[in-house]
């Protein structure tokens, strides 16, 4: 019944975490009158925007009407999946990669792999230095540490000024590159500065590499060989590279012993991973791959497309896997009210910085203006949606009557 209380009380822990974004930019959505000839465009969400390829689409179907599929499957997935993953990553990697199947656990998604990763390493208490922006992580009473990335240095982390975050309570550095919210990807050399001060200080490195597939340019970089288990904790998703975000998949991989440990986090939180996708894909795998290049390829001639096509007073920071972080023209007003308004009065669904972090984080202000900036998702949109997108943000510069820079 609306307006009725609780008769217990709730967790701090989850009064204390930033609520999810994407339902919020949806209610401002809901509130926009779409015509035919002014539709919503909706640039907020990073989901795929093309589905599948048939085939696999055919291998899902077949997956879900097979006995196979009914029963559980081991709590750190289908050993043939582990295996083609294991052997994928040598292609993407480098033939090198030092990666077998015992160094992968599959997982219910990459939300629950990066959960069931910090519960295995850290306490209530204990620190992760994550660079901000970032995603929440008080829900699990650990201490966020913000490693502060600027617009200057196209919101890279410095290994530097992350060495003078350390302390004896930090379990863990967690990267992830191409970066979401802010697109920035790290350099193959960074990351493996990243794994010595790791190493230097017994710690680990952990980095989500959900947006790998969608870096152009070579190697994400080098570091699955010699004595990578150690101290490096590799994270991805299936969800964006194989465009089945519904079918929750995600992987670990690590050091087997430290799987060891994951494991029993995972026998409580998942019981196992869906089988139905893992059962499809396992055979699929090099089949997918010029879909998955070509898919990228798209992407990345999109990202072209809105730098071409942004209003010149609308500044891209930075933009690299499916996003692109652009500082807005508007003068003292802070990026929830201009992504509200976009939403509301221009049908135009994006995601301002201020849900990624917050002004305060840990008694200290953020020293880059976090206010001023806002999220684009390339993914989901085709190239006239993007024209359309930023013509209708050209027409914000004089509808809202803010003053501009």
């Amino acid at each position: 019944m609306s307006g009725s209380r609780l008769g217990f009380k709730l967790s701090k822990g989850v009064l204390n975490t930033i609520s999810p974004p994407i339902p919020t930019a949806y209610q401002w959505a809901s509130r926009y009158a779409a015509t035919a000839a002014r539709p919503l465009l909706d640039m907020s969400q990073g989901v795929p925007g093309v589905q599948p390829p048939k085939f696999l689409q055919d291998a899902l179907r077949a997956a879900a009407s097979s006995p196979a599929s009914f029963g559980y499957c081991p709590a750190d997935g289908e050993p043939l999946l582990r295996q083609g993953l294991a052997e994928e990553m040598k292609t993407i990697y480098g033939k090198e990669a030092d990666v077998t199947a015992n160094d992968i656990a599959l997982t219910a998604g990459c939300n629950m792999a990066f959960y069931a990763t910090l519960v295995s390493l850290a306490d209530a208490g204990d620190e992760i230095i994550l660079p901000t922006p970032w995603m929440d992580l008080t829900l699990l009473g650990m201490s966020p540490v913000a490693l502060q990335a600027f617009p200057e240095d196209g919101f890279t982390p410095s290994v530097e000024r992350c060495r003078s975050l350390i302390t004896s309570k930090t379990k863990a550095i967690a990267l992830v590159t191409p970066n979401n919210p802010t697109g920035a990807t790290y350099s193959p050399a960074l990351i493996a500065s990243f794994l010595d001060l790791a190493v230097e200080h017994n710690i680990a490195l952990i980095v989500d590499e959900t947006y790998r597939d969608f870096i152009l340019t070579g190697r994400p970089h080098s570091l699955f060989g010699g004595s990578w288990r150690n101290n490096f904790i590799h994270l991805f998703s299936f969800s964006k590279s194989y465009c089945l975000p519904g079918h929750r998949l995600g992987a670990i991989a690590a050091s087997p012993d430290f799987l060891k440990q994951v494991k029993t986090v995972l026998d409580c939180l998942q019981i196992c991973p869906p089988r139905v996708f893992q059962i499809a894909l396992a055979p699929l795998l090099p089949a997918m791959r010029p879909f998955i290049r070509e898919t990228a390829e798209a992407i990345n001639a999109r990202h072209q497309l809105f730098r071409r096509v942004l209003p010149p007073r609308w500044k891209i920071g930075i933009q690299g896997g499916y996003y692109a972080f652009v500082r807005h023209p508007f003068q003292d007003i802070n990026s929830v009210d201009v992504s509200k308004r976009l939403a509301i009065e221009l049908g135009v669904v994006t995601l301002p910085s201020a849900f990624f972090c917050e002004a305060d984080i840990g008694g200290k202000q953020t020293e880059w203006d976090a206010s001023r900036w806002i999220r684009f998702s390339v993914a989901n949109v085709d190239d006239a949606k993007v024209e359309r997108i930023c013509t209708r943000l050209e027409e914000s510069e004089t509808t809202f009557g803010w003053k501009l820079e």
